[in-house]
């Protein structure tokens, strides 16, 4: 049969290419993600590492400085290379950047006072990449700055992946809520997105940050991800920006 001259031909997709760095970071990734290696443990050393995978030790290195700089990995002079943990102190400012007007930052106190397993409406459905109506496990709770409450957040998690978590097991620990959910559920938040804008507070936020209704607030909404690039956590917090203000580094 004769092919139609006027029909463009139809093409045959090409060949991608990984650079092969890229093919032994994406293997490092899966092995974080099995749990091959767990929050805070040493991984093996690059010439290890270059063994098992029959690359040169160049080729690890910048897989792992790629990790590192995706904060999946923490390099320690003279000790080694790591994986990323919540528990680090350090890692707390990573994902809160609300600072006090005199630049000082202080630890927040998180204070949990909702947990219920809830069906999804579609834009919470949306965010994580799940069908409306299935189930997620809704958390309300404030953050409180030298006894001044700040922020009203309102978190939605898979519910597949947080099944069981409830609202004694969030209260009286001194421990971020990431740290939680890696420590209690093996789910470590890798990066987030976030989208701002402000908008007026509603009576419940109104009431729980003591503000007048209708007075403006900074709406932070937050899709956070696993590894894979999985959504796992979508967060709306209000901010009260009466001391406060949001910061973020670029660079």
């Amino acid at each position: 049969m004769t092919r139609d001259v006027s029909r463009p031909a139809a093409r045959t997709a090409a060949p991608t290419f990984s650079p092969l760095y890229r093919q032994i970071k994406d293997f490092l990734v899966a092995s974080l993600e099995r749990g091959e290696w767990g929050p805070g443990d040493a991984i093996p050393s690059e010439g290890e590492l270059a063994s098992r995978f029959n690359v040169s030790q160049g080729t690890v290195r910048k897989a792992i400085d790629e990790m590192a700089a995706e904060n999946m990995l923490v390099r320690r002079q003279g000790k080694g290379t790591f994986v990323a943990t919540h528990s680090d102190p350090r890692s707390f400012y990573r994902f809160l950047r609300l600072v006090p007007d005199d630049g000082v930052a202080v630890p927040a106190a998180s204070e949990p006072f909702y947990c219920e397993t809830v069906s999804a409406s579609p834009d919470v459905a949306a965010a994580l990449g799940l069908k409306a109506g299935s189930p997620v496990v809704h958390i309300k709770r404030l953050l409180r700055f030298s006894g001044e409450t700040v922020v009203f957040d309102q978190l939605y998690l898979v519910g597949e992946l947080f099944a069981g978590l409830t609202l004694d097991a969030l209260r009286g620990r001194n421990r971020s809520l990431y740290s939680v959910f890696e420590s209690d559920f093996g789910v470590r938040m890798i990066q987030a997105e976030e989208h701002l804008r402000a908008v007026a507070a509603d009576a419940e936020s109104a009431s729980l940050l003591n503000v007048a209704a209708g007075e403006p607030l900074l709406l932070v909404e937050r899709t956070a991800y696993t590894y894979g690039n999985k959504p796992v956590e979508w967060r709306r917090g209000l901010y009260c920006t009466h001391r406060h203000y949001y910061r973020n580094d670029l660079g």
